[in-house]
């Protein structure tokens, strides 16, 4: 598998999604013209063959979103263990998402492609005791009404089920939201949603990144910004599930709520909240324009924000900061308007660049995250920022720099346990080159 330069992720984004594309548009023309906290819920759990073998490896590096795991103490990681290296068999391949948690310590995500079908699967990644790990895949997606390629982590509800979305298929092969229950030995898949351009794509199509649930259980999330991009809420109705679009403009990373309901997302180079109207809509504002910033470079938004308990904005960009080469920025509430604050710019040098992952953040303030560049190898890194004790500036601590066989350019947020394990993934390297999910220890 040829390395793409991390320079140019972008521009390997770009490609990938053409492909995808076109190939698409012939499908959906032929249909046309035919026919809350992360949720107070999530948080209890701890957290198709369509896509051509030519670029079945070359996922695109957008990020998705973050799970925010409080730790109790600053990780100062040395030691990585790769958990598992996909084959691009039936175990998977391509898994560059968050992973999720439950009580017992098991890990869960999903590969984008791989599986029985090709089209992508969930897993479960489980410690034996020994030190090593156990994969188990708990669904492998057909590619057709079930859905195909989840480009996006999974989420627990209160009792257990697994929500995500898939990127293709579906019942109009736009996509779909699907729900995974555990049954004796098994999981069960269920579309709860399929998303279809046959009235306009007015509901958007091809959804991406993470869902997050209210206390109600509505699910929101995103649909691809560059095709039909919107924001999109679920709710359960009638026995079925209604989708109604809450930002008709899409979103450039996943969504994040607070404590009152409102969700914050970035879009390009502006970040916005939606706030519930008490009607059953939402109203949307712009809170911040990263054009303002006083640095001649274009900043994109990357990563999914996170809030800390003070409702301060944390998150990254994949351009921007004094050197070009991607950011991490906290926007602070004030009286009357936000406000931000640069607290790392990369040089995209041994420190790393172009983050397309957000952060995370411990008890002590200390931020951890993954670049898709620089590091000692040009395969990324895991750094973590140290704040300033009185007046000063964050320090960048490189945690690691991954080196292709032990995983190649993160692309979505780390989760820390209560010990200080930071957990991951990457969509690429390893000794076959189908990524790998890996552990960070002090």
């Amino acid at each position: 598998m040829p390395i793409p330069r991390a320079i140019a992720v972008e521009t390997l984004e770009i490609r990938v999604r053409q492909k995808v594309n076109t190939m698409r548009s012939a499908v959906t023309n032929g249909r046309t013209k035919g026919g809350l906290s992360i949720s107070g819920i999530g948080a209890r759990f701890g957290s198709t063959k369509l896509a051509a073998a030519t670029f079945r490896g070359a996922l695109t590096l957008a990020v998705l979103s973050a799970l925010l795991f409080i730790a109790a103490r600053p990780v100062q990681a040395q030691t990585e263990t790769v958990l598992h290296n996909f084959t691009g068999g039936s175990d998977g391949a391509n898994p560059g998402f968050s992973l999720i948690s439950d009580h017992a310590g098991n890990l869960y995500g999903t590969t984008s492609f791989g599986g029985a079908f090709g089209a992508g699967t969930v897993f479960k990644l489980s410690p034996n005791g020994g030190g090593s790990w156990k994969e188990t895949v708990l669904y492998s997606f057909t590619g057709g009404v079930d859905g195909a390629n989840p480009y996006g982590p999974v989420l627990f509800d209160s009792v257990g089920n697994l929500y995500g979305t898939t990127e293709n298929g579906g019942a109009a092969g736009g996509g779909t939201v699907f729900k995974l229950t555990h049954s004796g030995t098994g999981w069960t898949e269920a579309v709860l949603y399929s998303f279809s351009c046959q009235f306009g794509c007015n509901g958007g199509v091809l959804p991406v990144n993470r869902l997050i649930m209210d206390p109600a259980g509505n699910l929101y999330g995103t649909t691809n910004p560059g095709y039909v991009g919107v924001v999109f809420e679920l709710s359960p109705s009638g026995g079925g599930w209604t989708e109604q679009t809450i930002f008709p403009d899409g979103a450039t990373t996943g969504l994040t709520t607070d404590a009152g309901g409102n969700i914050f997302f970035g879009r390009g180079n502006l970040i916005y909240e939606l706030s519930p109207n008490g009607s059953g809509g939402w109203n949307s504002t712009l809170i911040f324009n990263f054009a303002n910033m006083d640095h001649e470079f274009y900043w994109t938004v990357k990563g999914t924000p996170v809030l800390d308990q003070a409702g301060n904005l944390y998150g990254t960009t994949f351009y921007g900061g004094t050197k070009g080469s991607g950011s991490v920025y906290k926007l602070s509430h004030g009286k009357t308007r936000w406000t931000a604050k640069i607290l790392y710019s990369f040089k995209n040098d041994q420190d790393g660049g172009y983050p397309v992952a957000g952060v995370v953040l411990d008890a002590a303030g200390n931020l951890y995250g993954a670049t898709s560049g620089g590091g000692k190898y040009n395969g990324g890194t895991v750094f973590e920022l140290v704040p300033p004790v009185g007046v000063g500036s964050y320090q960048e601590k490189v945690l690691w720099n991954f080196t292709y066989k032990d995983g190649y350019v993160p692309s979505d947020s780390l989760i820390l346990d209560s010990a200080g394990n930071l957990y991951g993934t990457t969509p690429y390297g390893g000794p076959i080159g189908y990524g790998v999910a890996f552990e960070l220890t002090p």
